[in-house]
């Protein structure tokens, strides 16, 4: 998809996440180029700075303990970050999710 036109991807977050960032409801990333798991995730570091780090590490850029990603209702948290997502999410229709996990017995 690279050379195309700017994609909006619509993100939702945790609630702490949004506090964070000091938005409300889901936000939205433009993209140009391929939209993938990390060139969401990288858009919306660069437009949100003071989640640097809550998702994924600062260094090595691995997901964080208790945070998993979803797009279309799959569970993507262990596929490959520069897979391509559904055509829903990379055209807006449906959001790119970042959840928070629960751990517990």
């Amino acid at each position: 998809m690279t050379g195309a036109s700017i994609r909006t991807v619509r993100v939702s977050m945790p609630a702490h996440l949004r506090t964070l960032a000091g938005v409300s409801g889901d936000v939205t990333v433009d993209l140009d180029g391929d939209v993938t798991r990390r060139s969401v995730l990288d858009a919306l570091e660069t437009k949100y700075p003071m989640l640097r780090g809550t998702i994924r590490e600062h260094v090595s850029r691995e997901r964080r303990p208790f945070l998993r990603f979803f797009a279309c209702g799959e569970d993507i948290t262990h596929k490959s970050p520069d897979d391509p997502l559904p055509e829903e999410i990379a055209s807006g229709a449906e959001a790119f999710y970042v959840i928070g996990a629960i751990a517990g017995g």
